[in-house]
């Protein structure tokens, strides 16, 4: 018998890595018999197997208010507190039903108790756990002490508390080493390490009719050089590295493509980047209204492709990222065998690169040997379909879903007893 399981995040929608990780682990549960379950604050999953509570997302208005006055200060009015306490006990409110509703075994909280989005909610998540005692796994992304806007803090003693609570029913599960150590050494607490994976099992699709249009629709000429760029457009991707590089290579047909757009951290750095790319003579073309989660036909008509239809056009991928908690477009590339340049950031070095994997590698700036490789890559079709198939190679053995299976299998049955994965 499966087990009936909650997964409870701020959203699960787009193609954040949180949503997406998130469905991978619902597939290979699903496979076995346990049958998931969705309470976001916004959702697009099954709406007969979701409960969306929209003061649940990091975007909702209330939510954005505490924000503003809970970081970059050291202190809080007692208003503030108020509003946070309040919400946090209708949210608590709201996972007493989630649980009755869909009569559940386990909680899966995807990043809402490692970074203060939502405050209430991770304080909520906290007493609710600490009532019930319910059997939880927290999956964390992403910890506030990583990111410097949270580095100011009018809320230690929440953050403290539920960021994350050290709880006897929560199993921890960090996705690099880096994170595994801090959580260690910061809270005292265990945790499982469970690498972002990608269904290397199965072979992507090929590209087929529809996505032969993706360069003619983002304005491409067939025989242009497509630079991907996979990542939101946010400073600590070091898209401007990527910029560089396709000025570096001194060729009018390579044009550098972003599918994603700003995300929630305002539009400051794209204006920089649109005038670094202008001054710089780089065809620089933004996507991100083409890309989206599923094919599909937009009202003026226009095709909407997935990811991996840009993946399957795209002849080489930048991933200059100065800092990331994995790096999915990293395996990414590898799934799709497409070659890319890496920028050595920590959790790559630590994690990935001793796999053996071999890339382009920048150490924080281009060398005239990193161009030079990239044009050899361009040119050499038999040296690029060996690196591509070795790497797809690394990521079957370390980053698959059979991976996953392994370390879920251990997570549940902690919990279940059943070792049924």
């Amino acid at each position: 018998m499966g087990v009936q399981i909650g997964f409870v995040g701020t959203r699960f929608a787009g193609t954040d890595g949180v949503s997406l990780e998130s469905a991978k682990w619902a597939q290979v549960l699903w496979d076995n018999g346990h049958v998931s379950h969705w309470y976001s604050g916004q959702s697009d999953r099954d709406k007969a197997t979701s409960m969306v509570v929209p003061h649940a997302y990091f975007g909702h208005p209330d939510i954005e208010w505490i924000n503003r006055r809970a970081f970059g200060t050291r202190t809080r009015t007692p208003d503030v507190t108020q509003r946070i306490y309040t919400l946090a006990d209708y949210l608590k409110k709201t996972l007493y039903e989630f649980t009755r509703r869909f009569d559940l075994d386990l909680l899966i909280v995807q990043n809402a108790l490692c970074i203060p989005m939502n405050l209430p909610l991770g304080v909520a998540l906290t007493n609710f756990i600490a009532e019930t005692g319910f059997p939880t796994i927290a999956h964390h992304h992403d910890f506030y002490w990583e990111r410097d806007r949270f580095s100011v803090s009018a809320v230690t003693d929440m953050l403290w508390m539920a960021f994350p609570p050290a709880l006897p029913q929560i199993q921890n599960v960090t996705i690099n080493s880096f994170a595994q150590e801090d959580l260690s050494h910061r809270r005292g607490v265990s945790s499982i390490l469970v690498p972002n994976v990608l269904d290397f099992e199965n072979e992507p699709p090929q590209a087929d009719e529809y996505s032969s249009h993706f360069r003619k629709d983002i304005g491409l000429d067939d025989d242009d050089i497509l630079f991907l760029q996979p990542t939101r457009v946010v400073p600590r991707k070091g898209i401007e590295h990527a910029i560089a590089l396709v000025a570096a290579l001194k060729n009018d047909k390579c044009k550098l493509v972003i599918s994603h757009a700003s995300g929630d951290e305002g539009n400051e750095y794209l204006q920089v980047l649109m005038d670094l790319a202008e001054s710089s003579g780089v065809d620089l073309r933004l996507c991100d209204h083409q890309v989206g989660d599923k094919r599909a036909i937009d009202a003026d008509g226009n095709r909407i492709y997935t990811l991996g239809d840009a993946y399957a056009q795209a002849d080489f991928i930048t991933y200059p990222s100065i800092y990331e908690g994995f790096g999915n477009a990293l395996l990414e590339a590898f799934y799709y065998r497409k070659p890319l340049l890496v920028n050595r950031y920590s959790i790559y070095v630590a994690d990935i690169e001793p796999k053996g994997a071999k890339v382009i590698s920048m150490d924080g700036y281009l060398t005239k040997d990193v161009v030079s490789k990239v044009e050899r890559i361009i040119r050499d079709k038999a040296f690029r379909d060996e690196m591509v198939d070795f790497n797809y190679e690394i990521g079957r053995a370390f980053f698959s879903y059979g991976v996953l299976r392994r370390k879920l299998r251990a997570l549940v049955t902690n919990f279940t007893g059943q070792d049924n994965l």
